[in-house]
């Protein structure tokens, strides 16, 4: 099958792209063989385009729509993947500036308590005992009085955590980028880290172009199509 060859799939990939309602449904000949026309290509053009961006799962639910005549829908779809790109790239601006302002401040500090530390950020000791207990910050307790030692890292770690605080992203958010400072060994070994989520960040949002590009040419020759007598 031509459709199949042209992308690299088999021609059972394309059947099951027409029974999940990606591909438009195509006629039957005589003998019960299915017909794909170049409206078929394109939407298996814009469905494998749309996939980088967006995800197979949102890229399926864009297709749907479209074939089943919610055109609105799969720009509503299309809308929320802009959404959450931006919230992505948000989320990566406020972890950079969080970042740079930590960058300096570690070695310049030894071990320290809470009380002390509280006071230095403006925070109360019970919210960084509430931090301590989502997983945050893990400071040493000491042998003798059992008080808390927050040590350099600690330290590094509490900043991080009110910085992104104050940007308004919740505790279980904020958890897993503190256990890839810790895991990393400080802020400075994350820069490639940095530079490979911001190089994400631009290949999906050029992979939404391709693909926006790909299913507006869809659009446009169902509409030709629909302009036949035949429609």
């Amino acid at each position: 099958m031509d459709l199949a060859r042209e992308h690299g799939l088999s021609t059972q990939a394309v059947r099951n792209y027409e029974d999940g309602g990606i591909l438009p449904a195509t006629e039957r000949t005589v003998h019960g063989y299915r017909t794909y026309t170049p409206l078929h290509a394109q939407a298996l053009r814009a469905f494998l385009a749309l996939v980088p961006g967006h995800g197979h799962r949102t890229a399926t639910s864009i297709m749907q729509a479209v074939n089943r005549g919610a055109v609105e829908d799969a720009l509503r779809l299309i809308d929320e993947s802009h959404g959450q790109l931006l919230d992505d790239r948000r989320t990566l601006q406020a972890v950079e500036a969080a970042l740079r302002d930590l960058a300096p401040v570690p070695q310049e500090r030894g071990d320290t308590f809470i009380g002390p530390l509280a006071r230095r950020l403006g925070l109360r000791p019970a919210t960084l005992r509430k931090w301590e207990h989502a997983g945050l910050v893990r400071p040493r307790r000491d042998p003798q009085t059992g008080y808390r030692v927050y040590s350099a890292a600690d330290v590094r770690d509490v900043r991080l955590a009110h910085q992104l605080r104050r940007g308004g992203y919740l505790l279980e958010q904020i958890a897993p980028l503190i256990a890839q400072v810790r895991s990393a060994g400080g802020v400075a070994p994350l820069e490639s880290t940095l530079r490979d989520w911001q190089g994400r960040l631009s290949a999906r949002g050029r992979a939404m172009l391709t693909g926006a590009a790909e299913l507006d040419a869809y659009l446009r020759a169902r509409e030709t199509e629909c302009e036949q007598p035949a429609c």
